[in-house]
Order: C-alpha cells, then sequence, then structure tokens
C-alpha cells in the first residue's frame, strides 16, 4: 500500500520511516522551494490545534515559525525585537479583550 503525502517533514521522519520497515521518498528542496511548503505546513499545523487543542501542535507550530525565521533571514535578536515593538504600540493578548463592534461616533457641531 502507498499513501502519498507531499509535504514538508521534520529531519527525521525519513530515518523513522526506514527504522519501521517501509520506504519513503524523499526530496530534499532548495529554501526558495521549501518556504511555501513549510508556509502551508504552519496552516496545516494551526488547523491541528484548533481541532485537538494539543500542546503538542504549538511545539510544531513553533518550529515551523523558527525555521520559516531563518529562511527569511530574521535573526531571533531581531523577531524578538518586532515582537517587542508591536506589543508596545498595540498590546498582548493579556487581557482577554473581545471586540464586539465599532460604533461611529455622531459628529459635533
Amino acid at each position: 500500500m502507498t499513501t502519498t503525502y507531499n509535504k514538508a517533514i521534520r529531519d527525521k521522519i525519513p530515518e523513522l520511516i526506514e527504522n519501521s520497515g517501509k520506504r519513503g521518498i524523499v526530496k530534499q528542496l532548495s529554501d526558495e522551494e521549501f518556504l511555501p511548503e513549510l508556509e502551508k505546513k504552519l496552516n496545516e499545523e494551526v488547523n491541528e490545534y484548533l481541532s485537538s487543542g494539543d500542546i503538542e501542535e504549538l511545539v510544531d507550530i513553533t518550529e515551523i515559525i523558527n525555521r520559516i525565521l531563518e529562511l527569511r533571514n530574521v535573526s531571533r535578536k531581531d523577531f524578538e525585537s518586532i515582537l517587542s515593538e508591536k506589543r508596545k504600540n498595540r498590546g498582548a493578548f493579556d487581557s482577554n479583550y473581545f471586540l464586539i463592534e465599532v460604533r461611529k461616533l455622531p459628529d459635533e457641531a
């Protein structure tokens, strides 16, 4: 039986497949080819987290984000700086605010 995946995988998955007595067909992509595949994988992992609530999916998401940062040549320091600036200007999510609507105020005469 053959199962087709066509998706980005972690580095040790080919070895794990071989150790399970199966044969995996794997292609190593260039960074430029891999980035969009990794972004698809990010979407897959987010959906898996939303379905399951499993913390391991958040670990996968974090790994993928870290690799995307590397492929986009964004240092961890630069990322943290962007994060800090955004928190300073827009806040975080600490207050659990939920926006219901925004109403236009009447013009003052």
